[in-house]
């Protein structure tokens, strides 16, 4: 497991960031394209750790316990998740629903093609339903979970999404839209890439929740 830990003063009280990059991305790779530095460009003053897994852990279902070894418990984080780490960001969510202050999402993976169309096909969230227990998957009860989400709700932390328009993908971040207020959502121009991601994480970043910690 890569870390990389951007450490903020010892007296901060602000709650640190965890980034997550997606698949076949690398920890590293946060640094490369400004997001450390942009975060401390707006005052963020907690620790910065980005956090890479690789795949397997998504895989087999341990992401979280992962995570647990890298997040300290004494208080709450904000997680960044691009992709297939905006699944572990919110993954770790609801496990542990009370360590969470807030989740940033870049274009995340919430669900495969199928079983996301079956939601859009049924009217979104608020309509689909899962299908019977002895035909549910862990998938179909992750997106059960997801769809109670309710942005007033103290329990549920604070959640902001950004994507591309153009993303292969749009249309289950579309999906996931429908569940946020309009103030936390930014999408742009744009695709399933880096270049896209920079843009969205300045916009989100002017957020001053995420801004300030």
């Amino acid at each position: 497991m890569e870390v990389i830990r951007d450490r903020g003063p010892e007296d901060s009280a602000a709650s640190p960031l965890i980034l997550l990059p997606g698949a076949y991305m690398h920890a590293r790779d946060f640094v490369q394209h400004g997001f450390i530095t942009a975060a401390r460009r707006t005052g963020r003053a907690g620790d910065i750790v980005a956090v890479e897994t690789g795949m397997e852990p998504y895989l087999d279902g341990s992401i979280v316990g992962r995570l647990v070894e890298v997040i300290a418990p004494s208080r709450k984080v904000w997680l960044g998740g691009i992709s297939l780490g905006g699944l572990g960001a919110l993954l770790y969510a609801r496990a542990h629903p009370e360590a969470v202050a807030g989740i940033v999402l870049l274009s995340p993976f919430i669900g495969t093609r199928g079983v996301v169309v079956q939601v859009i096909q049924a009217g979104g969230f608020a309509a689909w339903r899962p299908p019977a227990a002895e035909a549910a998957t862990g998938e179909h009860g992750f997106l059960q979970w997801l769809s109670n989400y309710r942005p007033d709700d103290a329990a549920w932390p604070d959640i902001y999404l950004g994507y591309g328009k153009d993303d292969r993908f749009a249309a289950s971040y579309r999906l996931l839209a429908g569940l946020l207020p309009a103030g936390r959502i930014e999408a742009v121009a744009g695709g399933h890439d880096w270049e896209t991601w920079t843009v969205l994480w300045d916009r989100l970043l002017r957020m001053a929740p995420l801004r300030a910690g």
